[in-house]
């Protein structure tokens, strides 16, 4: 893949932090910062999916949330078999499930391999099981996919990354069929907006974000477009 090869080694080689152990119950809102506004579930509905789960899914809706072309990250759980399954039940380890982002973007403005390309870019692929301090199968790593094209963009550019040593250690990304996202309770979307004087929104979650930001300037959006 030509893409692959010309920009595989502007990927940044930084290893970030995942989230700490989150509140299990709702906080209140402080000082929200502003954001574009939001579109509906029906206009949602002319853009494509993808699905990755990288740790706190409060961290990794906000970074999607920042790149050019995404419309929309809604926090939830994927990669599971149970159904209907709730904050209390997949934090703790009691579902298959992970933390995961549905992303809505528009093909035309970013594709599929740089959403991939931010995925990689914005984690730590090689710790099993964990993100930083977060511990447990709900915060592994996992690139999901919808077709063959998609699984084999994520397998290719994952190997590139593995035969480059670009993290040191080999990559445990699990790859898997996308089959249902569940999304996450209300108070968790925007967590990191709504909440911007939240502990560890200030001590994990922004600095993850803005090493994201300061490796992959020319992907982030423009005046928060």
């Amino acid at each position: 893949m030509k893409l692959l090869k010309t920009t595989l080694f502007a990927l940044i080689t930084l290893v970030t932090v995942g989230c700490q152990t989150k509140a299990k119950t709702p906080e209140k809102v402080n000082k929200p910062m502003a954001q574009a506004e939001k579109l509906s579930d029906t206009e949602l509905q002319q853009y494509e999916t993808a699905y990755f789960a990288s740790g706190c899914f409060w961290c990794v809706e906000a970074i999607y949330e920042s790149v050019k072309g995404v419309k929309e990250a809604v926090s939830g759980y994927a990669g599971g078999t149970e159904e209907n399954p709730t904050y209390e039940q997949v934090s703790y380890g009691k579902t298959t499930h992970a933390e995961a982002v549905e992303v809505y973007y528009d093909p035309n403005e970013i594709s599929f391999f740089e959403l991939v390309q931010v995925f990689f870019g914005s984690h730590d692929p090689t710790t099993l099981n964990r993100q930083g301090p977060d511990r447990g199968p709900q915060y592994r790593s996992i690139a999901f996919y919808k077709n063959d094209e998609q699984k084999q963009i994520i397998e290719e550019y994952m190997k590139a990354l593995d035969e480059s040593e670009v993290y040191g250690q080999p990559i445990v990304t699990e790859i898997e069929p996308f089959t249902i996202f569940w999304k996450a309770e209300e108070y968790h979307q925007d967590y990191e907006r709504k909440h911007p004087n939240n502990s560890y929104i200030t001590n994990v979650s922004v600095p993850r974000l803005n090493r994201f930001k300061q490796n992959f300037a020319s992907y982030l959006k423009k005046d928060g477009h």
